[in-house]
């Protein structure tokens, strides 16, 4: 015999439990990016079928990762309440800082995918163009992961004034350059080149070392040491 629930809610609530039960007993991978969404959402907005929501989302953004990492404003503007952008907000923040505890407090230049892992996570889905310098110490540990601008990289002059003026005050013997590309596309341009040589030029006689100007894209991520244009 088959029973019908008059309370939408009630069948919301028995699908959660679902989705609860799979993560528990599968771990990360046993659930769709849509169901985790869903199930997100479902925990802002109780006793309502989130799997509408969660599909149009994603679509709207382009999938997981742009999705979580959007801005409140733009978040807002899909016309999601607080309480939404909230929830999307501390998912990403807590993978961020899962992530960055893989990079921390070992040298970086052993554990080269865990970096990448952290960096892809926090800058490929971006919307705009961000600049962020690591702060190494002798043993090519972290010591300070900085974002130092968002926008153009138009001014390189000042950048490179800033960036060893920071490197100086917190003691970095080297430095990781870090920005994205919001077209996708990780292949540097000749002004990323140039940004690097003169940041390169500029730390040298001051004993401090670039080890590498990482670009970050959708598509992937471009080292120009590993392409030789150091």
């Amino acid at each position: 015999m088959t029973t019908t629930s008059t309370d939408p809610g009630a069948d919301a609530t028995g699908h959660r439990a679902r989705l609860r039960r799979r993560l528990a007993e599968g771990g990360p991978d046993a659930l769709l990016d849509h169901e985790l969404i869903e199930y997100l959402l479902a925990l802002a907005i109780p006793r309502r079928d989130t799997k509408p929501m969660a599909r149009a989302l994603l679509a709207e953004f382009g999938g997981l990762g742009p999705l979580l990492s959007a801005d409140p404003e733009s978040l807002a503007r899909a016309g999601l309440s607080e309480g939404v952008v909230a929830a999307l907000k501390i998912a990403e923040a807590s993978a961020l800082r899962l992530l960055r505890s893989k990079v921390q407090d070992r040298p970086i230049l052993s554990d080269w995918q865990a970096l990448a892992d952290y960096l892809r996570a926090d800058m490929a889905h971006r919307a705009v163009e961000r600049v962020r310098v690591l702060h190494l110490n002798s043993k090519n540990i972290l010591i300070r992961d900085e974002l130092v601008s968002e926008g153009s990289v138009d001014q390189a002059a000042v950048y490179v004034r800033e960036i060893i003026r920071r490197a100086l005050e917190l003691g970095s013997a080297a430095l990781i350059i870090v920005h994205n590309h919001p077209s996708g596309d990780p292949q540097p341009s000749r002004q990323d080149v140039d940004l690097t040589r003169e940041l390169i030029a500029a730390a040298k006689p001051l004993g401090i070392a670039i080890h590498d100007h990482v670009v970050v894209g959708t598509r992937g991520q471009a080292s120009l040491r590993a392409l030789g244009l150091l």
